[in-house]
């Protein structure tokens, strides 16, 4: 522990003890260099980031970037969310339709090698890959090298501000760094308590692919603009045969105030200045994914012409404001204890041996703060970096994956008070239904629309990656139920009216797609598979493709338990928003019939679920993914109260699979053990992704890889700690840890149209507050006697069997529950 850290915590007990450790007792009064410390929301740091991956997020929806805070050169890489390699392409194989019944008989008669190799030759388009999302420049600030103290480096969740302060030469340096939705900027002010003391040059780079043999002709040309801007061009990399089709320009205006400033090359150089502040903006020609014609240049110029007269003052209020109209809806206290002041990579380490669960509510709202920074209304969905990223050939190409990962990211969106945020994933599956229409057709010879597990910018939906990934025809069904659980928390009619074609489109689909199974009165997918865990047993095994010249191991099944899970869902999904809006009753009955031919959840000779329609053996039995436990988590088919015989076998699963893994495997874990009341386990999941999978900046890794599904499952995972609403009623506190002994949660969203406010001490409810958005009736789960009261007047109340109450409500209202 540094020397300062040490003088810090002393500090810190002191502190501790005259402001309580009570989540009612405000715990924001101590400060790191002048700056106060809120351990709930405040990520803090005595030191720069060393990598990329621990540099400090900010973001605007569409503009992101990342802070590392350093003293002698700065680094602010920059992304711009469209900026990725290709143009609009398409890989639909036509009439690939035709050799689909030679798979499905290869699959029925134990012969998924046969299967796997014709599905490649026939139903795989080219390029087997998708594009990849890019990073577009870096700022370097340039300062000198002189020695410096009292160094720290925060990221304020509530404002969405990024500050790096200290000391060198007897003089306070301070740094803000805010990414503006308003006035579309990422503002970097440079301010000192001493008049002429900031000297520094700017440069504004691109960045480049060396390293990666399919890309070409990518480009970009760094120039000085006037004498107060740096100009950046560039076109995206061709890869894989489509055509890069992208131009962008980025810019930095430099606005110092005293002293004097000059171009020289490509580098502006300032000296003496009092203050500086630096405006990033940029553009590319994306107008949507089949449109690249707009003029990047006029929109830069735009974006700059709007910023003419403003001030670093003007654009941090409204951004701040802007921030806050979102970030504020919600608040979760958990209790504080002398750690929690701790700087936040301190923390991450005590708390595996010293709780500290304030240290899950900054976590809790770090996914809040990812999300509002990265999906804004108008933007693209966040993607497996979010908006951050900065490698030309990031892993896994950082693009959406519908297996688990872009489902994850936006698990908490309606939980947290975010509805609106959910609009760019709702408008990506209305866009899949474009190439999803033709792939139906082609490949499968079904109506309706399908997308499998990857999609990219340009919302290609072929299979892709090949036959072992390529074959999960369900990645456009469990999207489309997030298009459900957006009605299912907001109740609004209109946009279900809205939605319906699309819901109803991933029905055509499956209706042609289903097929018997052998011997059995069921309808199965077929090809299918189980993410991303292979079976072992009879046919299955790692072979050799003569054609390719490459080793393979083959995961086709027909009727995996994730997909029939997915579809139990899906279908009974439609038919609520059939009867709801009353439109095509006769069908849904159809629908719902198919729905009872599925296959039911099955045990295992080994007492656990199964994973496959057949009892194979498992390839990797510490597999990342849980697919086989879609139906508890995020899913309604499997729990306690409606299936309690599949419980211990689910249990089994999870005991098997081991509490390790990736972050998102971590996130999602927390999830399910939460679904299954059991807290403890939860939170010693999270202290162990805290351990392991959690960069000290709270992104979670995938390995090693920055993602953030890992972030914001957590988020989600701790949301359903404290409330669930899947059930058809809300029950608080459904799996509280020991040490989450007391809190308080408020604006936290259920379905219904409710929004909560709640808090507990000792383990127990004190008080619980329901504001109904659209007056549907409210249904609570509780051991306890309760009165409720609108206005101070009681409210009649009805006992139900489990022990549920209900009482009907009036929009807008706000209604109080006691215990007696």
């Amino acid at each position: 522990m540094k020397l300062k850290s040490k003088l810090f915590l002393s500090i810190l007990f002191v502190g501790v003890q005259l402001f309580g450790q009570s989540p009612g007792i405000s715990t924001t009064s101590l400060q790191a260099n002048d700056q106060k410390i809120d351990p709930a929301n405040m990520l803090w740091f005595d030191e720069p980031a060393s990598i990329w991956e621990e540099a400090l997020p900010v973001g605007n929806g569409r503009l992101g970037a990342m802070v590392y805070g350093k003293h002698g050169e700065e680094k602010i890489q920059f992304n711009e969310e469209t900026y990725w390699t290709g143009g609009p392409y398409s890989t639909v194989v036509k009439g690939g339709y035709k050799e689909l019944p030679k798979i499905q008989k290869f699959i029925f008669e134990g012969k998924p090698i046969e299967a796997h190799k014709l599905f490649g030759r026939a139903l795989m388009g080219y390029p087997v890959e998708q594009q990849k999302y890019q990073s577009m420049a870096n700022l370097h600030l340039f300062f000198g090298k002189d020695s410096v103290t009292d160094y720290s480096r925060t990221l304020d969740l509530k404002t969405g501000i990024a500050t790096v302060k200290y000391k060198a030469n007897g003089i306070n340096y301070t740094r803000e760094i805010i990414a503006s939705a308003v006035d579309q900027t990422i503002a970097v002010r440079i301010s000192a308590d001493k008049a002429g003391s900031i000297s520094l040059d700017a440069e504004l780079r691109g960045v480049r692919n060396n390293s990666h043999s399919n890309y070409a002709t990518d480009y970009f040309r760094m120039d000085g603009l006037g004498n107060d801007q740096l100009k950046l061009t560039g076109k995206s990399a061709d890869y894989l045969g489509v055509d890069g089709q992208l131009k962008y320009e980025a810019r930095i205006k430099a606005i110092p105030e005293g002293g004097s400033m000059t171009l020289k090359g490509s580098r502006l150089k300032i000296e003496n200045a009092n203050a500086v502040t630096i405006y990033f903006v940029a553009a590319t020609n994306f107008i949507n994914y089949k449109d690249v014609s707009a003029d990047e240049h006029a929109r830069v110029e735009e974006m700059m012409a709007h910023l003419e007269g403003s001030s670093f003052t003007k654009v941090k209020q409204s951004a701040v404001e802007d921030h806050k109209k979102y970030y504020d809806r919600v608040s979760l206290t958990l209790p504080t204890t002398n750690n929690s002041y701790l700087t936040t990579d301190e923390r991450m380490s005590k708390i595996q041996t010293e709780p500290d669960p304030q240290l899950a509510t900054l976590c809790y709202n770090f996914g809040r703060y990812l999300l509002i920074a990265s999906s804004r209304p108008g933007t693209q969905p966040a993607n497996l970096q979010g908006i951050w990223n900065n490698d030309m050939n990031p892993a896994w190409d950082s693009k959406y994956t519908t297996n688990i990962n872009t489902e994850m990211n936006y698990w908490p969106v309606e939980t947290a008070n975010l509805s609106e945020l959910s609009e760019p994933l709702i408008t990506m599956v209305k866009e899949l239904t474009d190439q999803g229409a033709e792939v139906a057709k082609e490949h499968y010879g079904a109506g309706g629309w399908v997308f499998h597990q990857n999609t990219d910018l340009w919302r290609v939906a072929a299979p892709m990656d090949g036959p072992t990934w390529g074959t999960y025809t369900v990645g456009g069904a469990w999207l489309t139920t997030h298009l459900w659980e957006h009605y299912l928390f907001t109740r609004d009619k209109e946009y279900l009216k809205e939605v319906y074609p699309i819901i109803k489109g991933s029905i055509d689909f499956f209706m042609d797609f289903l097929v018997e199974y052998p011997g059995k009165d069921w309808l199965v997918t077929n090809p299918s598979n189980s993410p991303e865990n292979p079976p072992k047993g009879e046919g299955y095994e790692y072979f050799y493709d003569e054609v390719t010249g490459m080793y393979y191991f083959t995961t086709i099944v027909a009727g995996a338990t994730m997909d029939m899970q997915i579809l139990k869902d899906l279908f009974a999904y439609y038919g609520e928003a059939s009867e709801i809006l009353d439109l095509d009753r006769d069908y849904a009955k159809t629908v719902l019939a198919a729905r009872d031919r599925f296959p039911p959840s099955q045990v295992g000779r080994d007492g656990m679920l199964q994973e496959w329609t057949e009892d194979y053996e498992q390839m990797e039995d510490k597999h990342r993914h849980f697919s086989h436990l879609y139906g508890l988590y995020p899913g309604n088919v499997i729990s306690p109260n409606r299936t309690p015989e599949f419980i211990g076998p689910v249990k089994k699963v999870l005991e098997q699979r081991g509490d390790g893994g990736t972050g998102f495997s971590r996130g999602w874990k927390m999830a399910l053990w939460a679904r299954l009341n059991d807290g403890d386990r939860a939170n010693s999941i999270f202290k162990g992704y805290l351990k392991e999978q959690c960069y000290a900046s709270l992104f979670a890794k995938c390995g090693k890889p920055l993602q953030v599904d890992g972030s914001l499952g957590v988020t989600a995972g701790i949301t359903e700690m404290l409330i669930q609403s899947n059930e058809g009623y809300i029950e608080l506190l459904p799996a509280l840890p020991t040490e989450w002994s007391e809190g308080e949660f408020k604006g936290v969203c259920a379905r219904g149209g409710f929004e909560l406010d709640f808090s507990w001490k000792n383990k127990e409810l004190i008080s619980t507050e329901v504001l109904s958005k659209v007056g549907e009736r409210f249904r609570l789960k509780t051991n306890k006697k309760v009165k409720v009261f609108l206005d101070g007047k009681p409210v009649s109340v009805k006992k139900r069997a489990n022990k549920i109450i209900e009482f009907n409500t009036v929009k807008g209202k706000t209604y109080t529950i006691t215990e007696i």
